[in-house]
C-alpha cells in the first residue's frame, strides 16, 4: 500500500453519498478530499471541516478520482467534466441510462487517458467471484437455464423523495434500471448478453410513470434460457434469488450467498466469509459497506497499477444495454 493516501471527491450529497462517506472512512489508505453539491448541502454526518464546492471546477485541493453519486441520467455530465480535468471516474450504478450518453462518457475518458468504472459492488462478493470462475472454467457443466428474481418493495415516500424518481428522463425507468441494476449486472457478468429478449412490464402499486414490476425472458446463442423478474411492488420485499440449472445439477444463491449446491462431482466452494451484502429488499439505505469498500480499494489499486478496475465501463455498461433491450421488447 502506498504511503500517500488515495483521495476521492464525491459529486452529489444525497442518500448514496453517505454510503461512500462511510466506506472511505472504513478503508485504510483512502481519504475523502471534498464534496461537490450544487445545492450546497453537506453529506449527512460528514465532518464540518470537509470542504463543499458548488462545482467540480472549483475544487482547490489535490484529489485522484471523482465518485459520481448524482441521479442516473446525470452521470455523463460528471464523467465528462472529470475527464476534462484529467481525473479518474467511479460512478454509482448505472453507468448511464442511454447508449448515447454511455458512448460519450466512455469516449471522453478514453481520450483523456483516465479510468472509468461502475460501482457494481455485488461483483466483489466472494461467492459471486467463486461462481464466476467456475462458470468461466466450465466446471458446472452446460448451463441451460438461469432465473433471477429481484422482488423488492419501495413505498410512496421513496418515490416522493425526489422529483425525478419514478420517471424516464433522469431515473431511466423503474426497478430494472434502478433497484435490480446490480443483479442484472451479475446476470450479464455470469452469462453475457442474450440474442433474444421478450418482456412484459407493468405499473401495479405506485403512481409513477415507469414500471414497478415486470419479467423478461432471455434466449442465448448457446441455447440457454433465462428470466429476470424485477419489482419495487413486492411487499414487504424479498432478498434477490438466482437459480442456475446445468446438466450437472443446480446452484441457488440468495443475496449472493450459495444456499443450494447440487452439482455432480463438484464440491461446494462456499466458505461463508464475513462479507455483508445489502439486499435492497425494502430499503435503499445501505448500511453494509463491505462491497463499496472493496470497489474503492480496487479502483485505487487499478489507478496505481495502471490496470483495469473490477468493473470497467465496457463491462459495466452491459447491464444498461440489457435493460434497454428489456424495455424495448415490452409486449403491450
Amino acid at each position: 500500500m502506498s504511503d500517500t493516501p488515495f483521495r476521492y471527491v464525491i459529486v452529489g450529497s444525497g442518500n448514496i453519498s453517505r454510503t461512500y462517506l462511510k466506506a472511505i472512512d472504513r478503508s485504510p489508505g483512502l481519504e475523502l478530499a471534498g464534496v461537490v453539491s450544487r445545492s450546497g448541502r453537506r453529506i449527512e454526518n460528514s465532518p464540518e471541516e470537509l470542504p463543499v464546492y458548488a462545482s467540480l471546477t472549483e475544487v482547490d485541493v489535490p484529489f485522484d478520482t471523482v465518485i459520481l453519486c448524482t441521479p442516473n441520467g446525470l452521470h455523463h455530465v460528471g464523467a465528462r467534466e472529470a475527464a476534462k480535468l484529467g481525473k479518474h471516474v467511479l460512478t454509482e450504478k448505472v453507468l448511464e441510462i442511454n447508449r448515447e450518453n454511455m458512448d460519450a462518457m466512455i469516449a471522453d475518458c478514453e481520450a483523456a487517458g483516465v479510468k472509468l468504472a461502475v460501482s457494481y459492488q455485488r461483483r466483489m462478493s466472494p461467492e459471486n467471484q467463486l461462481l464466476k470462475k467456475l462458470l468461466d472454467d466450465g466446471a458446472l457443466g452446460r448451463v441451460f437455464a438461469a432465473d433471477m428474481r429481484v422482488k423488492f418493495w419501495r413505498d410512496e415516500a421513496y418515490y416522493n423523495s425526489g422529483a425525478y424518481r419514478g420517471g424516464y428522463e433522469i431515473d431511466g425507468g423503474g426497478p430494472f434500471i434502478q433497484q435490480a441494476a446490480h443483479n442484472v449486472d451479475l446476470f450479464c457478468w455470469f452469462f453475457g448478453m442474450p440474442e433474444k429478449v421478450v418482456s412484459m412490464l407493468g405499473t401495479q402499486a405506485h403512481d409513477i410513470e415507469v414500471e414497478d414490476h415486470g419479467t423478461a425472458l432471455l434466449r442465448y446463442a448457446n441455447g440457454m434460457l433465462g428470466s429476470i423478474t424485477a419489482s419495487s411492488a413486492a411487499k414487504p420485499g424479498f432478498s434477490p434469488v438466482l437459480e442456475i440449472h446445468t446438466d450437472k445439477g443446480t446452484v441457488v444463491l440468495i443475496n449472493d450467498e450459495i444456499s443450494t449446491w447440487e452439482i455432480e462431482g463438484v464440491e461446494n466452494p462456499s466458505d461463508k466469509k464475513d462479507f455483508e451484502v445489502h439486499s435492497g429488499a425494502d430499503s435503499a439505505a445501505v448500511e453494509d459497506t463491505a462491497g463499496h469498500e472493496a470497489i474503492l480499494q480496487d479502483f485505487a489499486e487499478a489507478v496505481r497499477e495502471d490496470r483495469d478496475p473490477a468493473v470497467p465501463a465496457g463491462s459495466g455498461r452491459l447491464a444498461t444495454d440489457l435493460v434497454l433491450e428489456i424495455y424495448a421488447a415490452n409486449v403491450k
